[in-house]
């Protein structure tokens, strides 16, 4: 059936009897498709049976879907004209693997963050209102995403505006990993239906004395028991409370849509589906098929690493700071429900007592994290670079203004790859290195990575270490991770003619475009700057007085590492010509890694094409005029 379908329009031709066979199909090019590129498939096949009965019972793209972080959405892309498509999704030029306003007409609002769907459905129900016009907005949230304060905020917001407007609760009963904090235990309650069973056993108990109206009543209540649960948490913020329903029960949910859809005023429906739903692996390792790299479909199995492979940055960042706090109790470990992917499930293992999984709530984390050291505590909160965009105000108020000791430690800084522009961590760099009080720095390689993380525990001061997405270099790691001189970098190779200041993970392939110069006859050196913040102006001296610089990171331009270096070669009034390379005024989109250093220019032989051409043509151009 699949291949007749190019929009919503052709589903609604269907028998209601045929969209689980469609469903099925569905799965299949889902799995098969992310089988080869990689994605998001657990929340992707739990969500497929809802996503189809949402197109079917209502009329998109005139009625508005908005989906929560778009990890849940690949159905939706297949079935809104993009199928044939599907094989390319999250590759070069290839379909985004969340959703994207100019990809299609149907995705009604970008998502890649958690914690969104619900402002953005409330403001797009209320301009709907003021339009005068009469289409249906829904929002689909998963239950890790209602752990965002954003998500309560617009709860709120919109029991207030009482506008018409459909929250669907999609509870896979986790997170991306596992469903923690108070919001879980509820949701479970809600679940086990205890409340339910009671009442209805009481009710039940009444009725008996009424024989002839009892056997009445008892087929409404048994058909209607999805509308007696009181939900009382929604309930009291305004909303009307449905469910739990049966997630891959399609001709259920067509029912139970069509009769929420004619509802006036806020309606939450509580929908409970099955991560990985239809591919056992998924279903059975549903953290580990979150996103998933490449994979065998009959086994479920990735490719395994080749023997000697390099370890990952997070990997070596988790054991580092697992070992560490071996040796201080007064380490603790935060993250934002993702302890697998920041590499602190060793940590959560191994010290449970001094762990903590907060949810997605980012800003929570910080200023939680701030609490610890306030009391004495060294707290380390490990938060993707591109999430902690979020926690700003949380590293300014609360912790760099107070001088409190937290460690931040940014994964996924620079270019992340086929997430694309909502996960690329381009921007930490700019961002943080503005406040006062603060240390920022960024490791060559593994190695610098764990003495970085000990130099951050130790320095006393608020401390944000960034460092990238997978395999690290493959250098070796010393016995025992040292502190490191504040603000102090290190030269690596000297040049006569020029020299490369480079940060964090493009420091090596500064050195080897500093080899390829040198075979084209370019004297180039090299310095790992280390340091962002505290920059060390000392070692900047030394090398522009020996010739023009050179400055390579995986940041933005504006305000970035560069724009550093410049700032105190002005305000130290040193006339040193400096060739900014970085990140451009431009969003990143998705692709390989690779890829996008290229084309970002950040790939060895791009930086030193681009060095070599400032040098020859600029550079010793300006001073042969002068």
């Amino acid at each position: 059936m699949l291949s007749d379908i190019k929009s919503p329009q052709d589903i609604k031709k269907l028998p209601v009897s045929a969209l689980p066979e469609l469903a099925a199909e569905v799965r299949r090019l889902i799995i098969d498709g992310v089988s080869r590129t990689g994605g998001h498939l657990a929340s992707s096949l739990g969500a497929a049976d809802l996503i189809l009965a949402l197109h079917y019972v209502f009329d998109t793209p005139h009625d508005r879907i908005i989906f929560d972080t778009g990890h849940q959405a690949y159905a939706h892309k297949i079935l809104t004209g993009r199928a044939d498509k599907f094989h390319t999704i999250r590759t070069l030029n290839g379909l985004s693997g969340f959703l994207k306003r100019y990809e299609s007409e149907y995705d009604a609002f970008g998502a890649g963050h958690a914690s969104t769907a619900l402002s953005a459905a409330a403001g797009m129900a209320a301009a709907r209102d003021l339009s005068g016009m009469e289409h249906s907005v829904v929002s689909v949230v998963a239950d890790g995403a209602m752990t965002g304060g954003m998500s309560w905020e617009a709860m709120q917001n919109i029991g207030q505006l009482r506008t018409d407007l459909l929250v669907i609760l999609n509870d896979n009963q986790m997170f991306i990993s596992q469903r923690v904090g108070r919001l879980g235990i509820i949701l479970t309650r809600m679940l086990t239906m205890g409340t339910v069973q009671r009442a209805v056993r009481r009710t039940e108990n009444f009725l008996g004395r009424f024989p002839l109206w009892g056997r009445v009543i008892r087929r409404v209540i048994k058909r209607a028991r999805v509308f007696f649960f009181p939900g009382m948490v929604f309930e009291e913020m305004g909303f009307a409370y449905f469910g739990p329903v049966d997630g891959h029960n399609i001709p259920e949910l067509v029912a139970v849509l069509g009769y929420v859809k004619t509802v006036k005023g806020p309606v939450l429906l509580h929908v409970v589906t099955t991560k990985g739903r239809g591919y056992e692996p998924a279903e059975d390792s549903p953290t580990a098929f979150h996103g998933t790299p490449k994979f065998d479909v009959k086994t479920g199995h990735s490719p395994a690493a080749a023997p000697g492979q390099a370890p990952t940055f997070t990997s070596v960042f988790g054991h580092t700071l697992a070992e560490l706090a071996s040796k201080d109790p007064r380490i603790c470990a935060i993250t934002a429900a993702m302890p697998e992917g920041t590499g602190l499930d060793l940590f959560r293992d191994k010290f449970p007592g001094r762990y903590y999984d907060v949810g997605i709530a980012e800003e929570h984390a910080v200023t939680f994290a701030a609490g610890l050291a306030a009391e004495g505590m060294k707290p380390v909160v490990a938060i993707y670079s591109s999430f902690m965009q979020r926690s700003f105000d949380q590293v300014m108020h609360d912790v760099a203004l107070q001088k409190l000791p937290v460690v931040i430690a940014m994964d996924r800084a620079g270019i992340v790859g086929e997430d694309g522009p909502t996960h690329h961590g381009v921007f930490d760099i700019s961002l943080f290195r503005m406040l006062p009080g603060v240390v920022v720095m960024a490791p060559a390689d593994e190695n610098e990575l764990q003495h970085m993380l000990v130099t951050a525990l130790h320095c006393g001061l608020p401390a944000l270490l960034r460092y990238p997405r997978g395999r690290a270099f493959g250098v070796p790691l010393d016995a025992a991770p040292a502190v490191l001189p504040l603000g102090k970098g290190r030269t690596l190779l000297p040049g006569r003619a020029m020299n490369f200041l480079a940060i964090g993970n493009r420091v090596h392939p500064a050195v080897k475009a500093a080899e390829l110069l040198k075979a084209r006859g370019i004297d180039a050196g090299v310095a790992d700057m280390r340091f962002i913040k505290p920059l060390d102006t000392e070692l900047v001296a030394q090398l522009a007085a020996a010739g023009p610089l050179v400055s390579v990171e995986d940041n933005v331009l504006a305000g970035g590492f560069g724009s550093a270096v410049l700032e105190y070669l002005n305000t130290a009034g040193l006339d040193a010509p400096l060739l900014r390379l970085g990140i451009g005024d431009a969003w990143v989109e998705h692709g390989k890694p690779e890829e996008l250093y290229e084309g970002a220019g950040l790939t060895a032989e791009k930086i030193a094409a681009s060095a070599a051409e400032w040098f020859e043509n600029t550079y010793l151009a300006n001073r042969s005029s002068k």
